[in-house]
């Protein structure tokens, strides 16, 4: 059998373990879940063994089918701005922080300033890691004085397969402590925490051989102790590489667990209606817009709203066919997606989510609808905001994640943006892009570009219909004036509710 690698991605929900062939053809993959923890209102905290956990279980049922010795090198993806903290023994200190984590809002205010914005090209929001390492200071102090090693999930990983301490520049940027222009830890930022650089992994560039695996983990994942481990990304830049956007005026559309959209960039510009991440080809970026809901709305539909659809029917395919027959707009409804905060292009971590425009004529259906539409609008928004900023317009967005699999979803997103969307050729593009990272990396291409080239392709293009991207633009005018008028309400819900 010729030479395969293996992409492997540890989200907020679960681990994933796909082999790739050199053309980007996926022959074998494995799944595992891991439970999230949310403790109290607004925290997000998981045990980071359990991302282990899950990766082995993941790596084991992908090789069930697939001849180990096959396998040349690994690369990592996975959740960005979680991280764990270690004591001298490798032991966490405390559950791991993720990045849907909203309890250091308090800390924004206070610290987030345009300096580290400056720096980090991240608007201060409760997401990076460096704002919870701030509220870690401030009331746990003792996890920090117990902590020899902060580090991201691809660091974590990493040295569970390896015993290096070492991660990727493209994952560990996004926690938010680097110099994104010298691609390096910000000792002015560590500074203002009280940190040394010490407790930190040491970073490489993405696709760059890391270590063998050690005899330990090559036996616990089954597969050879020569099978190389090569440095990944975070899942956005991932599924942006996966994707095939490596020009400027390229951009993805990433349908999970939150949104995020990612243009690519040649050069670092840092601007408060995106956030700049460091790139999965080494010395370019990712101007990002992120809505903090995508999928993770659809689940909370499914969970809480919806009931009755007949048994034996997959749900989303079921209520997508009530909501299909829902005209555009769900006849008045608007659903504002703030279910995890504001995030580009105000940054606004008080904001809630909402439902406006409700009467009788509405049912579960509309509500549906108006979930996936009002996605959308919020998209539309964070584009208007910041294209300007880009190097260059939009031409279209190739769409990936598990959103992507909604026709009804990908024809919105085509008609409210009025750009076309074209579905990335693998539905598992972020894991792809760290399979790309891992065969350049095992010297199996020459060059990134090269392995982009060969193991990337497109699907089904949506094209925007005339007549119902004019009625988006008139429901979308409507939309945006939601946010403002509610904004001054927030403080107050917060303060009440105490979130």
């Amino acid at each position: 059998m010729s030479a395969l690698v293996l992409g492997i991605d540890c989200s907020t929900t679960g681990a994933k373990c796909i082999a790739w062939d050199l053309q980007g053809r996926a022959v074998a993959q494995g799944r595992s879940d891991v439970a999230l923890s949310i403790p109290q209102p607004g925290w997000g905290e998981q045990d980071p063994e359990h991302w282990w956990a899950a990766v082995v279980h993941a790596v084991r049922d992908c090789l069930r089918t697939v001849d180990p010795s096959s396998v040349a090198a690994l690369s990592i993806t996975h959740q960005r701005e979680s991280f764990a903290l270690l004591d001298a023994h490798d032991v966490p200190v405390r559950p791991a922080m993720l990045w849907l984590d909203s309890r250091a809002g308090d800390q924004v205010d206070r610290v987030g300033t345009a300096r580290i914005h400056e720096l980090t090209g991240k608007p201060p929001n409760p997401t990076p890691a460096l704002y919870k390492l701030h509220w870690l200071a401030e009331h746990e102090p003792e996890s920090l004085a117990l902590t020899a090693h902060i580090v991201d999930v691809h660091a974590y990983l990493v040295h569970r397969m390896t015993g290096e301490w070492a991660t990727s520049i493209a994952s560990a940027d996004p926690l938010g402590v680097l110099d994104l222009a010298a691609s390096d830890y910000s000792d002015e930022i560590l500074a203002g925490i009280g940190l040394d650089r010490s407790v930190l992994p040491r970073l490489v560039e993405p696709g760059t051989p890391i270590a063998s695996l050690s005899a330990a983990a090559a036996e616990e994942l089954t597969l050879p102790a020569a099978v190389l481990v090569v440095a990944g990304a975070g899942d956005g830049q991932s599924a942006g590489l996966g994707a095939g956007v490596c020009d400027e005026g390229d951009a993805y559309l990433n349908l999970g667990t939150g949104l995020v959209s990612g243009c690519f960039g040649s050069r670092f510009r840092p601007h408060p209606t995106y956030r700049a991440m460091s790139g999965a080809i080494p010395g370019t970026v990712s101007n990002e817009l992120f809505v903090g809901a995508g999928t993770f709305m659809v689940t909370w539909f499914l969970h809480e709203i919806a009931a009755g659809e007949p048994a034996g029917v997959v749900r989303e395919d079921w209520w997508e066919e009530q909501a299909s027959t829902v005209p555009e707009g769900a006849e008045g409804l608007f659903v504002v997606p703030y279910w995890n905060g504001q995030l580009t292009p105000f940054w606004d971590h008080r904001a809630r989510g909402a439902m406006v425009g409700f009467g009788g004529v509405h049912t579960r259906a509309h509500i549906y609808r108006a979930v996936l539409e009002g996605i959308a609008f919020e998209l539309r928004w964070c584009l208007e905001q910041a294209e300007a900023n880009f190097p260059a317009p939009v031409s279209d967005f190739v769409a990936m994640g598990g959103g992507a699999r909604s026709d009804l979803w990908c024809h919105i997103f085509a008609d409210v943006l009025q750009r076309p969307v074209v579905l990335a050729g693998h539905d598992e593009a972020t894991a792809l892009g760290v399979g790309i990272l891992a065969a350049v990396g095992a010297g199996l291409y020459p060059g990134i570009p090269d392995a982009v080239a060969a193991m990337t392709r497109r699907g089904r293009r949506y094209e925007p219909d005339p007549a119902r991207s004019a009625r988006y633009a008139e429901l979308f005018g409507a939309y945006r004036e939601i946010y403002p008028a509610l904004r001054p309400v927030y403080p107050t819900i917060a303060e009440v509710a105490h979130v």
